[in-house]
């Protein structure tokens, strides 16, 4: 579409070429998400980098001129850049440049509909600025010239570096209050058995709370096929049908995705979303078994979580079973032996989810070593 932004993709190769044809599909999904479109992608092997731009100046010279053949008007780097490394780029190319970083923080602010969700994103994004900003005044000092002078730049750069720590200052306060507010709906949920959906993006994470919940299209979540196209939590009442007494009911989450190098103000910034999975009863780890890379996506949420200090019980939902190699049901059984196979779309397996949830929170065999309280009911 000519609407939508054009982008040159500028990564570095390692000697892995399927990972590289996977790490750069998951950058195209990205910038998708982002609403733009990669009109050309210019690579070049990994090797001894130059510290001042990472790629040499023959394969700069040569995406200058891509730039100008497809009229780009964006470049998106593989890999998170230094103040510096990106007005080096940018005055090789004569043409903005944006790390990996920036475009998943771009896409977290499209994102973000609910109040909190905004205000966790602008306090990543003033996090993630802060530091350029100062490094770009050391630049705009230094063209000042002479000893004892300030630059033509630094008096703006101090009354923009005032500005953004104040409004941080003023966010960290209404984020500590989300947090309480937070912490007070748990409590108050605390008569119900609570469960958590986490996965890499685009995992299927909505579409198996639609399915569990029978939610209808006024009420089901949204559910689209891009990366982090569910932001703010969204939480659902499941209800279990017993034989011969009343049903039974817990909560389901589904909260945001998670990607491999998440950036780190986001990743601070949005502590408060993520308790609502460290504080769940259990965690149902949904993979997507018909994506090649679903064994490092299933690794990278595992270590997202310890990090989080997640210590509830976790269960691993392989997603996709009806779209994905039968290679990939007998490698996940070998990793986690419980594994619960379901399809989301096509309602397989979810009858049998249902079943495992029932006997997790109100089964005989609860043991002590799952680290659940069996007297936490609705009752």
């Amino acid at each position: 579409k000519e609407s939508c932004e054009r982008v040159i993709l500028l990564a570095i190769e390692t000697s892995n070429q399927k990972q590289n044809d996977r790490e750069l599909s998951e950058l195209e999904g990205l910038v998708r998400s982002a609403g733009a479109v990669t009109v050309s992608i210019a690579s070049q092997q990994e090797r001894t980098q130059i510290p001042q731009t990472i790629w040499g100046t023959g394969k700069l010279k040569e995406t200058a001129l891509e730039i100008r053949r497809h009229r780009a008007s964006l470049v998106i780097t593989d890999r998170e850049l230094t103040p510096a490394q990106a007005r080096n780029l940018e005055r090789l190319l004569k043409c903005p440049v944006m790390d990996r970083s920036e475009l998943i923080l771009d896409i977290f602010s499209q994102r973000a509909s609910s109040a909190a969700g905004r205000l966790q994103v602008e306090l990543a994004q003033l996090r993630y600025r802060l530091p350029r900003l100062v490094g770009r005044g050391k630049s705009l000092s230094r063209q000042g010239g002479g000893i004892g002078t300030r630059g033509p730049g630094e008096t703006q750069l101090e009354k923009d570096r005032r500005a953004i720590t104040k409004r941080i200052e003023h966010l960290n306060q209404e984020l500590r209050k989300l947090k309480r507010h937070r912490s007070l709906l748990r409590d108050r949920r605390a008569a119900l058995y609570r469960v958590a959906l986490v996965g890499y993006t685009n995992a299927g994470k909505s579409s198996l709370l639609n399915a569990l919940c029978g939610l209808t299209a006024k009420n089901k979540v949204l559910t689209e096929n891009k990366l982090f196209a569910t932001l703010d939590p969204t939480t659902r009442r499941l209800t279990i049908p017993q034989e011969g007494q009343n049903p039974k009911e817990l909560l389901i989450t589904d909260t945001v995705g998670f990607i491999r190098e998440l950036p780190s103000p986001l990743f601070e910034a949005f502590r408060a979303t993520l308790e609502e999975t460290i504080e769940a009863d259990l965690l149902l780890l949904v993979v997507d078994l018909s994506s090649p890379d679903w064994g490092k996506h299933l690794q990278t949420v595992n270590n997202l979580l310890d990090s989080l200090g997640a210590s509830s019980l976790r269960k691993v939902v392989g997603n996709q079973i009806d779209r994905c190699e039968s290679s990939s049901l007998e490698s996940i059984r070998l990793i986690e032996p419980e594994v619960l196979y379901i399809s989301a779309t096509s309602g397989a397996g979810i009858q049998g989810l249902k079943q495992s949830l029932n006997e997790t929170f109100w089964g005989q065999d609860i043991t002590p070593s799952s680290g659940l309280e069996p007297q936490k009911t609705n009752e």
